[in-house]
């Protein structure tokens, strides 16, 4: 995620819960994908989990967008 974006999520986050929720989740997501990309060697299992984590943390993101894509018409 961009720089601009997270300011614009940021900015959103005290009244909108939808959003501050699906961040919290993002974050989470990508927290748990460093802990993947720190390990030199994932086991079959450990590679499963690492792509539904990311795809989980891809359609979080698209819903961040489509949630600030709302925001940014609302206050035009």
């Amino acid at each position: 995620m961009e720089q601009r974006e997270e300011e614009l999520i940021r900015q959103h986050l005290t009244h909108d819960d939808e959003l501050r929720a699906l961040y919290e989740e993002h974050l989470k997501l990508k927290n748990q994908l460093e802990t993947f990309r720190n390990k030199l060697y994932l086991t079959s299992e450990e590679e499963l989990e690492k792509k539904r984590i990311q795809k989980l943390k891809l359609a979080s993101k698209d819903r961040l967008m489509e949630i600030l894509h709302r925001h940014q018409h609302e206050a035009r």
